[in-house]
């Protein structure tokens, strides 16, 4: 079942490098697309039904569209900051077939016609920085794009488009695409008030119109181009077209990243090829999309679901970047909502009241519960504290916060019920969570990178 269009190293080795990425095909498709109109090119990247693998889910070729062609100065940024919990899929990209990425960016300039593309890394991504320079400059070199790019698009203007890469302080809230637009600039990484949005002039870096996309997202544009819309459709199922990167983590026996068609089960993914449960438990919960997506009890329903955009909506979640952490029944729930919540409260930029205040909240009220001195009251407390979370900030983070609190309580009442009534006591707690934070942490680690 495996098709690896992105993780072309398994098939190609050395493909990270600009002599080899070039020998097998490399770079073909960029001059394909020169060839074409920019109209042309979009048109193809809708067709196909590529979809934003950063989390959104965001047609790509329509976010393409949105852009100006008669503005004089547009931006392509590429968004590597990769800081969803659970989520190693970039890094990897990066590390092994970065020219894909990097073509598929440079098509994207084109379609848009940007003046420059700019890759924002997160800070601890330091040393991968530095090997991407050193690519590009190789491909710069030979003449593909930059001040002395010797190819031409299909008017005979010389393709002059250059790329920079940029890299952050390691904030989770520069994954949004407004605040880290902001910190390219050299401000601070928050939220923007939209409209107007990044499309729009006034909304994109320095006000110019820009198209943010994901690493993951722009490694398909080079296959789609030189393969067809139609083809690429082939692959997945309706709406959630091609492959996806699955970034498996948690109590499973072979954590990693794995590059499947849309459409594989919850059940295949983490028996097949996550080899099942660690240390013989039973699975217990799903985080589909890291610690912002709304947690699921495993049933054999959830099991036989298959990963798309559109089916894990019946059980109000969400696939986001595909950040799967698997907890078997070692853990304790409330644990999680405490654990994350402290996440989202450490990762918060301050600047909408709702959220600074409420992750604190929560996080203090959880702590309590966890204590010992929770009441029945709390739990009600929590949930009217983070749903007054959801409508009311500049960017997603505050539903992000939320979910954790919400949809445990929603999904697993019995566990908040036995700590509020006494059933379970701090100690018991102790005894179950910390041993299961520990091997949770382990199996976590981007082993698969």
């Amino acid at each position: 079942m495996s098709l690896n269009i992105i993780f072309r190293e398994k098939d190609i080795p050395n493909i990270r490098e600009f002599d080899v990425y070039s020998k097998n095909g490399g770079y073909e498709a960029l001059k394909k697309a020169l060839s074409q109109t920019r109209k042309q090119v979009i048109d193809e990247v809708k067709a196909s039904n590529l979809r934003g693998r950063g989390g959104a889910g965001f047609p790509t070729g329509v976010k393409w569209s949105f852009i100006p062609q008669d503005n004089p100065i547009n931006y392509v940024v590429v968004n590597a900051d990769e800081s969803e919990t659970g989520t190693f899929k970039d890094r990897q990209i990066m590390e092994n077939n970065p020219h894909q990425m990097i073509e598929g960016a440079l098509i994207c300039a084109y379609a848009i016609k940007a003046a420059a593309v700019y890759i924002y890394l997160r800070g601890e991504f330091w040393d991968v920085a530095h090997a991407l320079d050193a690519e590009i400059a190789r491909a710069r070199k030979a003449g593909l794009f930059g001040p002395n790019g010797k190819l031409k698009d299909a008017d005979g203007n010389p393709f002059k488009v250059d790329i920079f890469t940029h890299l952050g302080a390691g904030a989770y809230i520069c994954g949004e695409e407004t605040a880290l637009l902001n910190s390219i600039e050299g401000k601070l990484g928050q939220p923007r008030v939209r409209p107007p949005f990044p499309a729009n002039k006034g909304g994109g870096l320095y006000n110019e119109p820009t198209v943010v996309n994901n690493v993951e997202t722009l490694a398909n544009v080079p296959w789609i181009i030189n393969n067809g819309a139609e083809e690429y459709k082939k692959i997945g199922v309706g709406s959630s077209s091609g492959t996806k990167i699955f970034c498996l983590s948690g109590h499973v026996k072979n954590p990693g990243n794995y590059e499947l068609p849309f459409g594989v089960t919850f059940r295949q993914l983490l028996y097949d090829y996550g080899g099942g449960p660690l240390n013989g438990g039973e699975f217990k919960a799903i985080l589909p999309s890291g610690g912002s997506g709304p947690i699921l009890r495993v049933t054999d329903e959830v099991l036989d679901t298959p990963l798309t955009y559109d089916d894990l909506r019946k059980f109000n979640s969400i696939l986001g970047s595909a950040s799967v952490i698997v907890m078997d029944d070692t853990v304790d729930i409330v644990w999680v909502a405490s654990k994350v919540t402290k996440f989202f409260k450490h990762e918060s930029c301050g600047k909408c009241t709702p959220c600074r205040e409420g992750t604190y909240w929560l996080d203090k009220v959880l702590d309590r519960i966890l204590a010992g001195g929770g009441k029945e009251s709390d739990v009600d407390l929590i949930m009217s504290v983070a749903k007054n979370m959801q409508p009311t900030t500049l960017c997603a983070f505050g539903e992000f916060a939320a979910n954790p609190t919400i949809w445990t309580i929603n999904v697993f009442p019995e566990e908040f019920k036995a700590w509020v009534d006494g059933s379970k006591k701090p100690a018991e707690e102790k005894a179950v969570a910390r041993p299961a934070r520990e091997r949770v942490a382990a199996a976590a680690a981007p082993a698969g990178d």
